[in-house]
């Protein structure tokens, strides 16, 4: 499986992908809470904390970690190189998850430099170094746990398809549905047991919870749970590719 890591690593840092995703995370989530004006910006808010950061960065993964993962298996699938893995003394769990781990590195790259953030935010309190910093880790907790669900359904998205961009809308469109799509559905009922339900199904209601500093198990549990059907599906689809 490291041998996979290591692989997949070195091919986002030998071509400007990898430096292009995190420096695009941090250019958009940086105008958008710094510069440009509008209900993200941290000086019209007027408050000094965060999270609008936490707001927006979903939404930026959103678009971003399908990018990231859209070639994991499709590249392979299109090259013909996938047939060659396949036969290599390696199980194709160690494959799915070595794939994973490494888009999934790559997206934790991108948030380390945003802890400046919570440096910038403690200053700018009316009085210095007086902010909730358990609110601020809870956040990235949650953070972390939401792209680690984004990049198990990316991994899935491109084993779908050898054409990239078939991978990248598909993995949007999941992401889109488990992040905000049940949320929006739950809107469609009056009854608060189908409005909960629906909401729980989604996993903006959990990042949401782990986003106010309230480290839940039923939250934590959901997205571990989200991740690992996603990689089992993709274990499945590589199973399926590997017979072919």
């Amino acid at each position: 499986m490291f041998a996979i890591f290591k692989k997949e690593v070195r091919s986002f840092f030998t071509s400007p992908t990898g430096y292009l995703i995190i420096g695009l995370f941090l250019l958009l989530t940086g105008l958008f809470l710094w510069v440009f004006k509008g209900p993200f910006n941290v000086f019209d808010y007027g408050f000094a904390d965060l999270s609008n950061f936490f707001l927006l960065a979903p939404w930026v993964f959103l678009f971003l970690i399908p990018a990231i993962t859209m070639k994991s298996f499709s590249e392979e699938m299109k090259s013909g190189t996938l047939e060659l893995l396949y036969i290599k003394p390696i199980s194709l769990w160690k494959v799915v998850l070595g794939k994973f781990w490494a888009a999934l590195f790559l997206s934790f790259l991108a948030l380390i430099p945003t802890l400046l953030y919570v440096v910038t935010i403690a200053s700018l309190g009316s009085t210095i170094g007086n902010y909730d910093l358990g609110i601020a880790l809870g956040s990235y907790f949650g953070l972390l746990f939401l792209v680690a669900a984004y990049t198990a359904i990316g991994v899935f998205s491109s084993s779908l398809s050898e054409n990239q961009i078939i991978a990248f809308i598909t993995a949007v469109f999941l992401c889109f549905l488990f992040f905000q799509g049940f949320d929006s559905l739950s809107t469609l009922f009056s009854a608060s047991s189908w409005v909960q339900f629906f909401q729980k199904i989604g996993a903006k209601f959990h990042f949401d919870s782990i986003a106010q500093g309230i480290l839940d198990t039923r939250d934590l549990v959901y997205f571990i749970s989200l991740a690992l059907l996603f990689l089992y599906l993709t274990y499945l689809r590589s199973k399926k590719l590997s017979k072919s």
